[in-house]
């Protein structure tokens, strides 16, 4: 077993990710030989029921797999240290104190997940795990390597979900979409016009159903990119072009 030193390249704390470099020539030529590099798989594709396995130091006694299936997609949690998680993958292969940061894979032994978060009273795994999707953990890999600090598309809109029942309460003229419930003061969304009470049915052409799913599709757009979004105010459609900023510019303002 040869251990060596590594540098962190980069950190996206709010999203409990990081780069770890080794230079390579620091690795000797009969360790190189023995390591066995990930093959990443396309998480967009992961559906619920698919098998997958996840792989950590569980309880800290060495590496070890748990299996089990994808449980759930998209999932949001409030996470105390990091915010608020959004599009995680929910799973029931056991996740333990030690799995975080390891990898999850689907039944090719394709890598669509970092195992991050545990939800359980006891601490422990209770069969309702989370990863971060593999396609999102590149994303904010490639801007680390390429030296830029991890970034993410900030619309500036705190966001409800519509439902038919309550569409009904609060009149809406639409039954799904996603509620502004307010609006951040200098944000991308309030220089555009969005206003308090807008529901987002569509960004560009993606149909919106909750609020997750806008956070979802502003996910797959970068700082500085402008978006379509259509928005019923009252009985109108509105078609509101917004340039998106970043969430930290939103942090230090």
């Amino acid at each position: 077993e040869e251990s060596v030193e590594a540098d962190i390249k980069g950190t996206d704390s709010d999203k409990d990710l990081a780069v770890v470099a080794v230079p390579l020539s620091k690795i000797k030529d009969s360790t190189m030989n023995k390591i066995a590099v990930a093959t990443l798989g396309d998480s967009d594709k992961t559906q619920v029921g698919d098998q997958v396995i996840a792989i950590g130091n569980a309880l800290g006694y060495g590496q070890s797999v748990t299996t089990g299936v994808v449980s759930a997609l998209n999932r949001t949690l409030e996470v105390s240290e990091t915010g608020t998680s959004n599009a995680l993958i929910q799973t029931d292969a056991a996740i333990n104190p030690g799995n975080s940061g390891g990898a999850l894979v689907n039944d090719n032994g394709e890598l669509v997940g970092i195992n991050s978060i545990i939800e359980s009273y006891s601490g422990s795994s209770s069969g309702v795990g989370f990863a971060i999707p593999s396609n999102y953990a590149v994303k904010i890999a490639k801007q680390i390597i390429s030296g830029k600090t991890p970034e993410h598309a900030y619309l500036g809109v705190r966001l409800g979900t519509v439902t038919a029942s309550n569409a009904r309460q609060n009149d809406l003229s639409v039954n799904e979409g996603s509620y502004v419930g307010e609006v951040i003061a200098g944000s991308p969304a309030d220089e555009a016009g969005i206003k308090k009470g807008d529901v987002v049915t569509k960004v560009n052409d993606e149909q919106i159903s909750s609020a997750d799913s806008l956070i979802i599709a502003l996910r797959s757009y970068d700082v500085g990119d402008t978006v379509t979004l259509t928005v019923q105010r009252g009985k109108n459609e509105k078609k509101i072009d917004v340039k998106l900023g970043s969430d930290a510019d939103a942090q230090t303002s």
